[in-house]
């Protein structure tokens, strides 16, 4: 909700568990009208961020989910000209006036749109290197020209705008420099805690430190190619509670293992560990001192 000064607040959301500086960030972004750049781990929650921004400050959502073939343009625009030869083929539509063969893209429909919008760009790094450059004058000027029409789109409510990015590639300087940046860092347990909470409320609660600790061990792991996310740990969960499994169990092995593994390497490793006679961690003090509770 807007403070008395106009300051626009984001605080989290019932279902979104977000720490300090991400609100800090946020709320930056907004009171500055830049795009907030948000990178970090997969599956730690840079994408839902959007859905949650836009639901904390009730406004509508737009998203723009990039692919390896996405174009800037694809983003502002699409002249559907395939559209347009049918119809002249074919008699339908009326195929004198191209503005009936315009369609808004999701950075266009948030300039048309007569309220402020969330803008989703997710994961800006899956398109080619020119991408994110392509976008600087748009993004930084709020309008763009249709060149069929040579009509300008000019935003009606500066949308706000986030952006995500898995490091896949590097983004140029002259983007990042207009952007508000932060990155995601992975929970530790206090907050995991926290996380788990809002998608298995009433856990009990020596199964949930079970859970942690076979976790935050297998993430530790150097041989690990891939480490479990927090989305894979709200998997887990839901197959162990599903399957009624016990603490006890829980204290020997890890089961389920190809909910929190996603490489035949990782997984390959855990089972030599365990063929080799490789005790499991059952106490936080297994962990080491970083993780004494």
């Amino acid at each position: 909700m807007p403070s008395d000064n106009g300051f626009q607040r984001f605080e989290g959301t019932p279902g979104y568990i977000v720490s300090g500086p991400l609100v800090d960030a946020v709320n930056c972004a907004i009171a500055l009208e830049r795009p907030l750049l948000i990178k970090g781990e997969p599956g730690t929650g840079k994408t839902v961020l959007a859905q949650h921004i836009a639901a904390g400050l009730e406004m509508p959502l737009l998203q723009w989910h990039i692919k390896s073939t996405s174009k800037a343009i694809d983003g502002l625009y699409v002249y559907d000209t395939v559209q347009r030869l049918n119809d002249s083929r074919f008699g339908g539509g009326n195929v004198a006036d191209i503005r009936n063969y315009i369609k808004l893209g999701p950075v266009g429909k948030a300039f048309a749109a007569e309220t402020r919008q969330v803008l989703l760009i997710d994961e800006i790094d899956k398109a080619d290197l020119e991408f994110p450059n392509d976008l600087l004058r748009e993004l930084d000027e709020m309008r763009f020209t249709i060149m069929e029409t040579n009509e300008e789109v000019a935003a009606k409510q500066r949308p706000v705008v986030v952006i995500t990015s898995n490091n896949e590639k590097e983004l140029p300087d002259a983007f990042l420099r207009r952007c508000i940046f932060h990155f995601i860092e992975f929970p530790d347990p206090m907050l995991m805690r926290k996380i788990v909470a809002v998608h298995h409320p009433h856990l009990d609660a020596k199964l949930l430190d079970q859970v942690l600790i076979k976790f935050y061990w297998l993430r530790e792991q150097k041989e690990l190619r891939k480490k479990p996310s927090t989305s894979e740990l709200v998997d887990w969960i839901a197959a162990l509670l599903r399957s009624g499994l016990s603490v006890d169990k829980l204290e020997e092995h890890i089961p389920f293992v190809g909910a929190l593994l996603k490489k035949e390497q990782d997984l390959d490793a855990l089972q030599s560990y365990d063929s080799r006679g490789g005790k499991f961690p059952n106490r936080w003090s297994d962990l080491g001192p970083r993780y004494n509770q």
